[in-house]
Order: C-alpha cells, then structure tokens, then sequence
C-alpha cells in the first residue's frame, strides 16, 4: 500500500499512465529457471509472485528452484568446467562481446523490464544497463590478458614458473537493488576466468538476471556453464555450499547473511569474495563549494532512490556552512519527480516493496523523535498509485549521533545532515562504524581534500563528485563491508588461483 511520513515534502508528480512498452511482452517472457541452456520449471512445479512496486500489482509468475534443481544445476557445471576451462581465451572473450553488443542493443526493453520489477525511476534503469552491460566488455577485454610470471629462483637452482587457472565452479548470490550489474559484475570475470557459475537473484527482482542468461546463451555461451536460479527458498540454493564440487562462493547483499554465508564457505575453505553493508560518510569541508557538493546529492543519495549500497548515508558538514548546505540540497532534493518508474517525467520511483519503506519510516520517525528537524514540509503527491511503495524525498538537519539512521544504512531518499567543527572530528565520525565501503569528500583545497579521504577508512572514497562506480576499477570496502574486488584489472583475479610449477635450471 502506499505509505506515507510525517512532515515531508510534496514533490511533482508525473501523469501516472505508463511509458508504452518499448516493443517487449512480459506475457512472453522466458520465467523458468535457466539450466542447461534451457528455461524449465522447477522440479516440484512451485512458483512465485513477482511485485511490480510502482503499482503492487503482479508483474511475473517465476519458477522457484528446489535443492533437487540446485543440484542439477551443479552436476551440469561441474561436468563442464574442465572444457570451459580450455576454452581458448578468445573465445571467452567474444562470447562477453557478443553479449555486451545484444545487452546494449536491447537497452530500451532491458530498462523497462528493470523499472517494472524494481520501481526505479526509467532514467536510472537506463543507466544501469549501460553501467552493468560495460562488465562484460570489460571482462571480454580481460579473459586474454590474464597472465602469469618466469622467473629464476634466488639460489639460481630452479626456476619459478607462476600460472593462473580457474577457481572452478562458482555460487553467485546478488541483491535486488541493481538487477544487472551485481550479476554481470560476478558472470563477466568467472566466465572470463573459465569458471562455470550458478546465479542466485534476489527474490524481489529475478527477471533481469533470467534475460541475461538469454543474451548470453544467444552470444554462443555453452550449454551448463551458467545457470540462473530465482527461488523464494534461498537456503535451497545456498546449500551448494557443503557440496566439494562448488569452489567459490561471489555474494553482495547484507552484511549479515554475508558473514553467515562466509562462515559456512569457511567450513570448506572456498574462494569467498563479499560485498556487504555500507555506511558512507559524506564529507562537506569549510572549503568546499557548497553548489557542487549539494549538486552532487543527485547522484550519491538519490540515484535508485538511495537504493544503493554506496550511497551517502552519513552528511557530515562542516558546521560554518551546514545552514547554506541544507537550503540549497532541499532545492536539489525537491526537483525530483516522484512517480511510477515508467511514467513520462519520472526521475524517481517507488521503493523496492512496503517492507522497505516501513524501514526508511521507521529510521526517519526515530531521527524525528530524537531532535532531527525535518526541513521538507508535506506528503506524498497526489495522484500515485494507490498500492505502491513510495517515499518522498526528505532532509534531515541536526541529526543526534544517537539517532538509529546515523548508525544504519538507509537505503531511501534520506539526506541526514550532521555538523562538524575540526576535520578531526569530522574524520572521527566518518570512521566511527563498523562498515567501509565507501566515503565522499568535498574541499576546494585538492591537497587536503585527498588527506581527509586516504584517512576515511573506506574501500572506495570520491573526491569532489558525487560518482563513484566504474566498471574499469575495484570495487569493494574493508571492515564488516567485505572481502575482495570486483571490477577493474583485479575483479578476474577473485576468479583464479595462481599455479607455482617448480623446474630445473
């Protein structure tokens, strides 16, 4: 249903009729699950509902994988990693091209299906395509360069010959909050590498993932190599990690279901790679220009609705600028249009389901009820669907330390401001939480703007811009924010174990 909060702001509103369908059928759409190169049920029949957030009607009926389809599915990668192994790189390469060329081709339906299945706002989906389809050009790029190392031993008895093979089957688990690339960020390097893989999708949007294993099985990918899994039992799918066969599990969602899931992976000493929580520090300097770093909020908070896992959580402002700050982000923040993710006009859609919108209300009501002052005056617009999940766009100044959503990653259109007085203090809080996944740092003084961010304990830190994800670099965040890389030259190696071969002289 549509939910509403206290004392926020009206927002226009677009005509609620849908964008016409950019010549794709949903009624057509393949919702089997993908093993062997072909879409089928799952083996006791189940299924579920997909939920289209912008309306809460039922977009898809998808076939939910039992731990008897878990099992085939790894029965059929681990009979074909060795010949994925030797395919030549070459082939790997132009398999991803190929793949990335059809994504790219299709984007217009591809966003459409995204914005249908997750409510984001159609402009943010387009983005996504081009941001999630740039991994596997990436990787494609990637599969013939992987390279190892010769060299003489330092007694000059032997030589030390260094190459890279293939972890082996991989589990990939991903969230629903990016569709496309938290899958195409995983597939892209394992299929370059030369493992095969099994895709777990988030439950809330699997029709993404399930179009990429179409694209791919049309690019030339051979049959069992990938396998895609929506369920809504996940311990079903998840349970491949007791299994010997299985050699590394790839995982992105919450920081506790990761470590539960590491933890398990342990047992069996597999290859992890995690990307978890954030909480991100968004640093405002006594310097900084308060048009650019208020500017910036349109894409660190508000792309995906602050549905984003690097999202700016925490606004950390300088307290001789924090008044001019919060003017003008209210002023960024009310231009956005809040309605139903495919409507003309739309910059910002629903959230992913009710369940978390009762979230974001939640952390806001507690600000609220700790002293926050909520600078946006109003409600919901007019005019929105009667049972979708949205939120408007909100303000928080003066947010108590205490307050839950200072401590808590947001996920919603929430800026939550707090003051600073020295850039020690201002560095204290930022690195007062258990997460680092990422930061941003706003100053005019480019010197001590970089200072302030090497000293944020982060995996990932955007100086004086509100962009941070590239395809072409790692990603990933220390403390309880992960383990390992995914992208740029060291995302392939998360996919590979170096080799030492020990030769005569």
């Amino acid at each position: 249903m549509t939910n509403t909060t206290p004392n926020n702001t009206a927002h226009g509103t677009a005509d609620s009729d849908p964008v016409a369908k950019p010549g794709f059928d949903i009624a057509g759409f393949d919702t089997g699950l993908f093993i062997g190169g072909d879409f089928r049920p799952a083996s006791d029949g189940e299924t579920f509902e997909v939920i289209n957030p912008s309306d809460g009607t039922v977009l898809a009926h998808v076939a939910s994988a039992s731990k008897q389809d878990a099992v085939r599915a790894l029965d059929l990668a681990a009979d074909v990693q060795p010949a994925w192994a030797a395919t030549p790189p070459r082939e790997r390469s132009e398999i991803l091209r190929r793949a990335y060329d059809r994504l790219m081709a299709n984007a217009d339906e591809l966003a459409w299906l995204q914005s249908m299945e997750l409510g984001r706002a159609l402009p943010d989906s387009m983005a996504e395509v081009a941001y999630g389809a740039e991994f596997f050009r990436w990787f494609a790029e990637e599969a013939v360069r992987i390279r190892g190392d010769f060299r003489i031993n330092p007694s000059g008895t032997g030589r030390i010959v260094v190459t890279q093979q293939p972890v082996g089957p991989t589990l990939a688990i991903t969230p629903w909050n990016f569709p496309l690339a938290m899958g195409t960020r995983k597939i892209g390097p394992a299929l370059a590498a030369g493992c095969t893989i099994i895709v777990k999708p988030a439950s809330k949007t699997p029709l993404t993932m399930l179009y990429v294993a179409r694209v791919l099985k049309e690019a030339g990918l051979p049959d069992g190599v990938l396998a895609v899994l929506p369920t809504k039992h996940a311990s079903d799918v998840s349970a491949l990690l007791d299994d010997p066969r299985l050699r590394k599990l790839t995982f992105t969602g919450s920081t506790e279901v990761g470590q539960k899931l590491g933890a398990q992976a342990a047992q069996r000493s597999l290859k992890v790679s995690l990307e978890l929580g954030g909480n991100a520090p968004y640093v405002v300097l006594d310097d900084a220009d308060v048009d650019l770093a208020a500017q910036a909020v349109a894409v660190a908070k508000m792309r995906g609705a602050g549905q984003v896992c690097i999202a700016a959580n925490r606004f950390l402002v300088h307290e001789s600028i924090r008044e001019e700050f919060v003017a003008k982000v209210a002023e960024v923040m009310r231009s956005f249009t809040l309605g139903p993710a495919t409507a003309e006009g739309v910059t910002f859609g629903a959230l992913s389901g009710d369940d978390q919108v009762a979230t974001v209300t939640t952390l806001v009501q507690d600000a609220l009820d700790k002293g926050a002052v909520n600078v946006l005056d109003g409600g919901l617009p007019a005019g929105l669907p009667e049972h979708g999940s949205y939120f408007p766009a909100t303000v928080l100044d003066n947010v108590p330390a205490a307050a839950a959503i200072a401590n808590s990653e947001i996920f919603g259109p929430v800026v939550a401001v707090q003051s600073f007085s020295t850039v020690e203090e201002a560095i204290r809080i930022a690195n007062d939480t258990p997460f680092g996944l990422a930061a941003y740092v706003f100053g005019k003084d480019l010197g001590r703007a970089v200072q302030v961010a090497e000293r944020i304990e982060a995996g990932m830190v955007a100086v004086n811009k509100g962009a941070i994800s590239d395809p072409a670099a790692p990603f990933g965040g220390v403390k309880e924010s992960g383990l390992g890389r995914e992208g740029g030259f060291e995302g392939i190696h998360e996919y590979l174990e170096p080799k030492f071969l020990s030769l005569p002289l």
